[in-house]
């Protein structure tokens, strides 16, 4: 495929057809992503491709307390799990909220499950004494998840970026005999897509690049 069709129309795909996404596809896939940039070339990143069905279980199951809060400030018109807005939800709220199993369990039936750590030893976190949340790290380690995608677009297959496994970090490490340096940065399901989509929607180039300032003059293209 052409880059631009590729990065036009590579989406979060959630939901697979039963068709198996080989070793040798998926090794091809990582093949490709594999050059992906990172901090000092430093490649501080570790992929658990999870098979065992024992273990994509136990995963859904440590989502669970994190999702429904998830699913519980979206139902109050909160942007869930942000940093700066002060949650109005209580205990009870994330008690009923819906079971995230309904939602996120078609995840965890991908025909190909990737479990992608970070090694923290090697990532520079110059945020890191900021007081706010860091998001320097993940510089180091989304530009390889993202050449997932891409790459897996480009064989005809889809997946989505989900970081909600970091909610139970310590219990997936141990799940995984993963040190707890190796920050879980993503789980990503791959597979054949039940439906590809091809024209996405997103905001124009002039509605989030400004010139000299946050509030300068639009960027304007040809």
């Amino acid at each position: 495929m052409e880059l631009a069709e590729v990065m036009r129309t590579t989406f979060a795909a959630r939901e697979f057809t039963d068709e198996p996404l080989s070793d040798d596809t998926l090794y091809r896939i990582l093949e490709n992503a594999r050059f992906a940039p990172s901090g000092g070339n430093r490649q501080g990143w570790k992929i658990i491709v999870v098979k065992n069905q024992e273990s994509r279980q136990r995963l859904l199951e440590l989502i669970i307390p994190t999702m429904k809060r998830y699913l519980a400030q979206r139902a109050l018109g909160e942007n869930p799990w942000n940093t700066i807005d002060p949650s109005k939800v209580t205990d009870a709220d994330i008690a009923k909220a819906p079971d995230p199993t309904d939602f996120f369990g078609p995840i965890f039936k991908a025909p190909a499950l990737l479990m992608v750590f970070v090694d923290l030893r090697f990532v520079a976190s110059f945020d890191h004494s900021l007081d706010r949340v860091g998001v320097i790290s993940g510089a180091s380690i989304y530009p390889l998840v993202w050449n997932i995608l891409l790459s897996a677009r480009n064989e005809g297959y889809g997946g989505t970026i989900t970081t909600f496994t970091a909610g139970a970090e310590p219990e997936v490490q141990k799940l995984f005999g993963v040190p707890s340096y190796m920050a879980a940065a993503a789980l990503v399901p791959l597979g054949r897509p039940v439906k590809q989509l091809t024209k996405l929607s997103r905001k124009p180039v002039e509605e989030f690049t400004t010139i000299d300032a946050l509030d300068g003059p639009a960027l304007k293209g040809d």
